[in-house]
């Protein structure tokens, strides 16, 4: 374990050493991200014929429930931090014990319980093990997140300690796209499996945050509501929340869009969803060098506004324009670096403009993902369902059908983005600095 800095002092963050130290957890993180959020409706869809009504209602049941304990968890994390680092470790342990198991339950459910299929229990079983999974993979995301915030900095080291977060969580996001069709799921699993355990034997080697004062260590703990009490925070976590769902939908019904819409063989998968997230990843090196210039707030619009029009371009593409969907991949891939660097450098920028830092950052990123996982069960649960109401289920072509299909993957995102981008410029950009955040911690 790394020795902290001198009190009140902020650590130093610099060199691809603490970089990879830190950042590699959201390679493990983001391995198991893909699968659960983009993978899993189709395969439950496709391969053991779960009808999307049903499916819609069991992920929109386990991604609220798994929404509703984030707070909880976030309120957890503030006090295993105030008792020491290693105590969000240990704790962060178990986390990765239950995101491990469920993943291989979640994904492998007849090879080891062939049972399953004959008694109809496939879909309980998946909300059991949805539940399982979500909750360590939410334990160890806020533990994560609140560690980088909690290092504090400049605007610069801020965006450069989430980029580090974001940018490894894309390669992990790479690799889950690819090594399904490469080496099969197993194999995938057991790689994703051994970068968890090597991505929290890494973060135990990183720059450790400032402790808080002696004063403050023995206070109570932060209230979970603090921060929707913060005017500024609720207008970001808005902002937040728009965009969010804006970007949830499409990536619930990508493979379906891919494999009706355009007619692309499956073969073809790999490369749009790798294409996707790897020009993800590169961008954000280009997103960080635009916050120097512009600003946080500013370079995020930017990505939003460039989403659109990505969007814009893929609602009129049809069967067999697979290159140009190729491309819509690696531009709205552009543009989800923005996404994904941006916001939480933002957040951790208001937690130590409020005067929580050091105390209530579980509290606010539990917050954050707690939106997170609602804009995902709402992009589920309404999107499947309604795509079913209106005569869509996989292998259905008919153009009423498509025509649903178009609006839900291309015309919605873009609404909801310039929703979003509004709120952002009349809110985050054209306001004074944030007004000050009430300092109580109670």
């Amino acid at each position: 374990m790394s020795t902290g800095p001198a009190r009140g002092e902020s650590p130093a963050f610099d060199g691809w050493r603490n970089g990879l130290a830190y950042g590699l957890l959201g390679f493990g993180l983001a391995f198991a991200a893909l699968p659960l959020y983009v993978i899993l409706p189709n395969h439950y869809a496709r391969e053991f014929g779960v009808p999307l009504a049903s499916l819609g209602a069991v992920l929109l049941g386990a991604r609220l429930f798994d929404a509703l304990i984030d707070p909880a968890l976030g309120r957890l994390n503030d006090r295993l931090f105030a008792r020491s680092p290693q105590a969000v470790l240990n704790w962060s342990a178990l986390a990765v014990l239950a995101l491990a198991l469920g993943v291989v339950l979640l994904f492998f459910p007849l090879m080891l319980f062939p049972q399953l299929a004959a008694s109809g229990s496939l879909l309980w079983w998946a909300g059991f093990m949805l539940v399982l999974t979500y909750a360590g993979y939410s334990s160890l995301s806020i533990a994560h997140q609140s560690w980088g915030a909690m290092l504090g900095g400049s605007e610069a080291q801020r965006s450069r300690i989430v980029g580090w977060r974001e940018g490894l969580g894309l390669l992990g996001v790479v690799s889950a796209s690819v090594l399904p069709a490469v080496l099969g799921l197993g194999w995938s699993t057991s790689v994703f499996v051994l970068a968890l355990v090597f991505g929290w034997l890494a973060w135990r080697r990183s720059v450790e945050p400032v402790r808080p004062l002696r004063e403050l260590a023995s206070a109570p703990s932060p209230s979970v509501w603090l921060p929707l009490r913060q005017p500024a925070f609720r207008r970001l976590l808005a902002v937040f929340m728009l965009n969010g769902i804006a970007s949830a939908v499409p990536a619930t019904l990508v493979l379906f869009f891919v494999q009706d819409r355009l007619a692309a063989p499956a073969s073809m998968e790999p490369l749009f969803l790798g294409s996707y997230f790897l020009c993800a990843a590169l961008s954000i090196p280009v997103w960080l060098a635009l916050v120097r210039r512009l600003g946080l707030a500013r370079s995020w619009l930017a990505g939003m506004l460039m989403a659109v029009l990505v969007f814009v371009w893929a609602s009129q593409l049809g069967t067999g324009q697979v290159l140009a969907f190729a491309l819509v991949c690696a531009a709205s891939g552009l543009a989800l670096g923005a996404d994904l660097a941006l916001p939480g450098a933002l957040l951790a920028g208001l937690i130590h403009t409020s005067g929580h830092a050091g105390r209530a950052e579980g509290a606010y990123f539990g917050w954050w993902n707690f939106a997170t996982k609602l804009n995902l069960a709402l992009a589920a649960g309404l999107a499947l369902p309604l795509l079913d109401y209106f005569g869509y289920a996989p292998g259905v072509r008919s153009e009423q059908a498509l025509g649903a299909l178009v609006v839900a993957y291309c015309v919605l995102p873009c609404l909801l983005k310039l929703a979003a981008a509004t709120g952002l410029y009349v809110w985050l950009i054209r306001q004074p600095a944030p007004a000050v955040f009430s300092k109580e911690l109670s």
